[in-house]
């Protein structure tokens, strides 16, 4: 099969990934084959790519927003079925034993194993994943318009549930790419006031088309206290000019995996019971609670497709911002 894989970190620029054939991974007892329709994607394969994260494994394969249709199934997969389309996701296993397992916070596992990072994702037109981490995928989505829902709707999703937001309260977004297109339409669907502060000018014209109360530069005071914020940029400038614009015992939540350093800046203002809180992954309640409302809604994911090939391409202009919405590969034509 074909695959874009990664020797050794590298900057984007010098476009890293190189098309290699390599064998198609043949699924364990506890596992299904996946053939690979799509793979959204995300500034994680950028941390992974550029060694902002530190290396796992060489060669390997990126990506972890994965849609796709079941192939082959181990003899332990239950639940699953022959030419299903199913979703896969960053937490790619979690041991179940550990503390952080057994108190239902396996996105802290101690030994957990992430896609396209512990092992290979899906730049590649075959993955494998155990059975009971993978997702079915609500009607109504095309493989490219779901893709984009495996990390960036469910990291969003995440990240507004850990920020406290509440129906019909005001929310600030940081940054307005792939996960903060989806998540502001979760949080107008909960009838919350959304304040997006972005540097592009494009990104702050979709979030007016999205319904964005107020928009602006993240140098810019908005009109009003906001009763949480999230920040989905990973840039740690911004911790100090989204705490300016956070009420009295509000919460910031940094949904970034990976965060430029936050600079030095005045006790007032985290004082009044102001709370900041990372995101770390996810955990499959999040992902099967998100897809469902993702299908009630229903969400509309802002896409730009590429071809597998393109892939070097297409994390080049999302390292400059020149997406729209979500960058998705097109792997099965």
């Amino acid at each position: 099969m074909k695959a874009l894989q990664l020797i050794s970190p590298q900057r984007i620029e010098d476009n890293p990934l190189k098309e290699r054939t390599v064998e198609v991974p043949q699924p364990g007892n506890p596992d299904v084959l996946i053939r690979v329709d799509a793979c959204a994607l995300c500034h994680t394969d950028l941390h992974v790519i550029e060694g902002e994260l530190p290396p796992k494994r060489s060669p390997l394969t990126p990506g972890h927003q994965v849609i796709g249709v079941v192939e082959k199934m181990g003899r332990e997969v239950s639940g699953r079925t022959i030419g299903e389309r199913v979703g896969v996701a960053w937490l790619h296993w979690a041991c179940g034993e550990c503390t952080w397992c057994r108190r239902g916070d396996e996105n802290l596992c101690e030994r957990a194993l992430f896609t396209g990072y512990d092992v290979d994702g899906g730049y590649a037109e075959y993955i494998k994943a155990p059975g009971s981490f993978v997702y079915s995928i609500p009607r109504g989505f095309t493989s490219e318009q779901a893709a984009p829902l495996m990390c960036a709707g469910i990291i969003g999703f995440r990240s507004l549930r850990l920020s406290g937001i509440k129906p019909g309260e005001r929310l600030g977004l940081f940054g307005f790419g792939a996960s903060a297109h989806i998540a502001m339409q979760v949080a107008r669907y909960w009838g919350c006031e959304v304040f997006v502060f972005s540097r592009s000018a494009e990104h702050r014209k979709l979030a007016e088309e999205l319904g964005a109360v107020w928009t602006g530069r993240p140098d810019d005071v908005s009109t009003s206290s906001l009763d949480a914020v999230v920040s989905f940029a990973p840039a740690g400038e911004l911790v100090p000019k989204a705490l300016k614009v956070l009420r009295k015992g509000g919460t910031l939540a940094l949904a970034g995996i990976y965060m430029s350093p936050i600079p030095a800046f005045d006790y007032s203002l985290l004082y009044h019971e102001r709370k900041i809180t990372s995101v770390a992954n996810s955990t499959r309640r999040d992902g099967i609670e998100f897809l469902k409302l993702a299908g009630e809604i229903p969400v509309r994911t802002e896409t730009e497709v590429f071809t597998l090939k393109e892939a070097n391409t297409a994390l080049q202009r999302l390292k400059s911002g020149k997406i729209q919405g979500a960058g998705v590969l097109q792997v099965r034509g």
